[in-house]
């Protein structure tokens, strides 16, 4: 018995090696990757909620009838950034809520 015993703990030690490590944290670059990837979501998020409530106005201008249409800026790389360093900034900082 203590020898079949002996042998299982070689086998588990030697299977040890073979296993993948499974790290629990992230290193920078995926945390970056996935800010980065809420702020896309995000910036998203706002200008589907500013499309379903874009802006159509009429205005009657001396003798004509003037229709304005105001739709939402598109969001593009600029935008995500600049939403990807708040959310960095709030991760980095703590709350960042209390800054101005």
């Amino acid at each position: 018995m203590n020898e079949m015993t002996k042998q299982f703990e070689q086998f588990a030690e030697a299977m040890k090696s073979a296993m993948p490590q499974v790290r629990a944290n992230k290193n920078g670059y995926e945390l970056r990757t996935k800010v980065l990837e809420f702020a896309q979501n995000q910036a998203w998020q706002d200008y589907h909620a500013k499309l379903g409530a874009w802006e159509t106005s009429v205005k009657k201008e001396g003798d004509e009838i003037v229709t304005s249409v105001t739709m939402p800026e598109v969001p593009g790389a600029d935008a995500v950034l600049e939403t990807a360093n708040k959310f960095y900034e709030f991760v980095s900082n703590g709350s960042g809520l209390n800054k101005k």
